[in-house]
């Protein structure tokens, strides 16, 4: 999907609008976050928090690795 967004003056800002089918694409509507995160090929626009995501897969390695000990502390 390729689409182009105009630059605009929002308020006393400057910001662009998304189109619905983005919008629902991102599963994202009025009021949600988003984050921006520069990669090697741009900038990134998702409604996950990259830190979060960070932690997440930082804890499901420990929890694989370390299954027995978690289960016995479960105990």
């Amino acid at each position: 999907m390729i689409s182009s967004l105009k630059i605009t003056t929002i308020g006393n800002s400057t910001g662009v609008i998304l189109p619905k089918e983005i919008l629902s694409k991102l599963r994202v509507s009025k009021g949600d976050t988003l984050f921006v995160t520069e990669t090697a090929n741009g900038i990134e626009l998702t409604p996950y928090d990259p830190e979060v995501a960070d932690q997440l897969s930082v804890a499901v390695r420990v929890m694989r690795e370390d299954r027995d000990a978690l289960r016995k502390l479960a105990e």
